[in-house]
């Protein structure tokens, strides 16, 4: 069981996901930068928690709900959490763009529903995630391998952020759509390389050349 002053966000979850440094940089040395895409998402956050708890038919939607599990050491704020007439309780998280390859919006969500569990004492089989670009909801099934790798993913976020951990920079294409790229330098860490890479390559020749290692560089001026 984890104290209150030990709570983890559940965003950090895809935080994580996405890419371990983005994750560190923002939950371990407290940086954030906007860009059109968090910008987008954050409006579809507003748009999904404007507006009262309500009723529709059987089902009782709940807004902008709080949740904690203090046995994940988890803490975040659900979009909306239907409660229906048949005791089923489902989570739904909107999320800008389409559906991700990664695990990131469904571990998201597992995290979601198994802090309602642990809060409700219910168990959850199924979940949504709603995507804006698609305009449609994508189920979510809340089985064993999911929940796993949930947890795998909880473990991991609590060692990175206990120990101060972050990761260095690696280019990749992804790098582009995140708001911290700036912050992140991906590609100070590319040039890094190729310097060492460059010295490296000049002390074999010079060496293979009998150049005195002083005078090693001279002969590339």
């Amino acid at each position: 069981m984890f104290d209150e002053n030990q709570l983890l966000p559940i965003s950090a979850l895809q935080h994580l996901i996405f890419c371990e440094r983005q994750c560190a940089l923002i939950h371990v040395e407290q940086l954030w930068a906007e860009n059109v895409l968090t910008v987008e998402g954050k409006q579809l956050h507003e748009k999904a928690h404007e507006g009262k708890s309500e009723t529709a038919g059987s089902i009782r939607i709940a807004r902008s709900l709080w949740l904690k599990s203090n046995q994940l050491g988890l803490i975040g704020q659900a979009d909306i959490v239907e409660f229906h007439d048949d005791g089923q309780v489902i989570p739904v998280e909107y999320k800008r763009g389409k559906p991700k390859k990664d695990d990131s919006d469904r571990v998201q969500i597992c995290a979601q529903a198994m802090c309602l569990e642990e809060m409700l004492n219910v168990s959850i089989d199924q979940a949504f995630l709603f995507y804006g670009t698609k305009q449609r909801r994508t189920e979510v099934a809340i089985d064993q391998p999911l929940r796993e790798i949930t947890r795998s993913k909880i473990d991991r976020l609590r060692q990175m952020i206990d120990q101060r951990e972050t990761p260095i920079a690696a280019r990749m294409p992804k790098c582009d759509k995140c708001s911290l790229v700036e912050l992140c330098m991906p590609d100070s860490q590319r040039l890094s390389r190729g310097v060492k890479a460059w010295n490296e390559r000049q002390y074999s020749l010079a060496s293979k050349s009998g150049v005195p290692e002083s005078d090693m560089f001279s002969i590339y001026e």
